[in-house]
């Protein structure tokens, strides 16, 4: 598969399949292309950053949950 194409007249040409999985983003005058794998990726970093491995967030939301739930049970 050809990635991209360049016309005379200034223009890339990026194949359709090739463009429905890129991301694209202007950011101060500049164009971004990343991949969702990529953005999923550095969430993750960001994510690390915070909170440590051990820490799993789904149980702390489900026992927040659970606690809720019961607080409106009891009333």
């Amino acid at each position: 598969m050809t990635a991209t194409s360049s016309l005379s007249h200034g223009r890339t040409v990026i194949p359709a399949a090739l463009r429905e999985q890129l991301i694209w983003e202007v950011r101060d005058g500049e164009l971004l292309v990343t991949t969702r794998v990529a953005q999923l990726r550095r969430a993750r970093a960001l994510i690390h950053r915070y909170v440590p491995e051990s820490v799993s967030l789904a149980d702390e939301l489900i026992a927040e949950r659970r606690i809720d739930q019961a607080r409106e049970d009891a009333a």
